[in-house]
């Protein structure tokens, strides 16, 4: 069930418009694609990790690993399925440890936003928004699940110069996507981002009227790139 974990007035306060908004949305707040009723999916979660530096807010993202099965070279926020008797929150605690070192100990989760279908993997996915009281290191764990690791600047993503909407040419399929600090994002985690920036009040005017093709725009982006093995968060 979605909604604040926490009182809101304990939220921090750049948070607290998402905090508020976890009890009024549903999923179609989100996207148009609902769980089907007498479904074979599988239950997953997403840490939607918030801290603040000096210069505003930044969010955890992840780029996974280019020989994965599913999702290779993605850009997501720590997650995964959930085991045997594990409720969201959990899921996602244990995932970011697993993959970016995140310690659990640093992180209050603050509120859980309704369950999102994943169709292409059968995930369900249930994002789990969280306060990054006390930030550790973090890293890629294990480098065969995950690439690089990347404190992400709230600013940039709402940047209208970093913003712009992808196509898929097979199946017209369109979508919001950004690039920022080397990491190309789209898909399922472009859209959640994208959400976010307006629940919270961050968003800000950009041109959704430039749509490029996935295939295209993901060649240029990695040839800007190329030669650049890792993604760190800092500025180069």
């Amino acid at each position: 069930m979605s909604g604040p974990l926490v009182p809101v007035t304990e939220a921090p306060d750049f948070l607290r418009p998402l905090v508020e908004a976890s009890a009024k949305v549903d999923s179609t707040t989100f996207t148009r694609i609902t769980v089907p009723p007498r479904t074979d999916a599988r239950r997953a979660s997403v840490l939607m990790l918030f801290g603040e530096k000096t210069d505003g807010p930044d969010v955890l993202l992840l780029r996974r690993a280019d020989t994965l099965g599913s999702h290779a070279g993605q850009v997501a926020f720590p997650g995964g399925g959930a085991e045997d008797g594990e409720g969201p929150v959990a899921t996602a605690l244990r995932e970011a440890e697993e993959e970016t070192g995140v310690e659990p100990a640093g992180v209050r989760p603050v509120a859980v936003f309704p369950e999102l279908y994943v169709p292409v993997s059968k995930f369900a996915v249930t994002p789990v928004l969280a306060h990054w009281h006390s930030p550790s290191p973090v890293r890629p764990v294990d480098p065969a699940e995950t690439a690089a690791v990347a404190r992400v600047p709230i600013s940039e993503l709402a940047d209208p110069a970093n913003r712009f909407s992808v196509r898929l040419r097979s199946s017209g399929w369109r979508g919001p996507a950004f690039t920022v600090r080397g990491l190309f994002v789209w898909g399922f985690t472009a859209g959640l981002l994208s959400t976010l920036l307006d629940l919270g009040g961050w968003a800000e005017e950009w041109d959704r009227d430039d749509v490029r093709e996935l295939d295209v725009a993901l060649a240029e982006h990695e040839a800007r790139v190329a030669g650049r093995t890792d993604v760190t968060g800092e500025r180069r």
